[in-house]
């Protein structure tokens, strides 16, 4: 399966893009997109914490994705 992807700040830079495809390989949740994310993107892996939202809402590890999802990676996010 393909899903497609949407980064905002520091994820659009670690991806180089703001929208990228990725493969999944028959894999299915967020937890294995992350995974797959990271193990592409490494700079990924190093961030405090990012968060995954499928189709506008915040989505946990567990969270079965059928292929067709709007996904977005959302990094940290700093204020003051």
């Amino acid at each position: 399966m393909v899903v497609k992807i949407l980064a905002f700040g520091v994820a659009k830079e670690i991806f180089n893009t703001s929208q990228l495809s990725v493969d999944m390989g028959g894999k299915s949740a967020i937890g294995d997109l992350k995974q797959t994310l990271e193990l592409q993107y490494p700079r990924l892996a190093s961030l405090s914490s990012y968060m995954v939202a499928v189709n506008n809402e915040y989505a946990g590890n567990e969270v079965v994705l059928v292929g067709n999802e709007e996904i977005a990676i959302i990094p940290p996010v700093s204020g003051g």
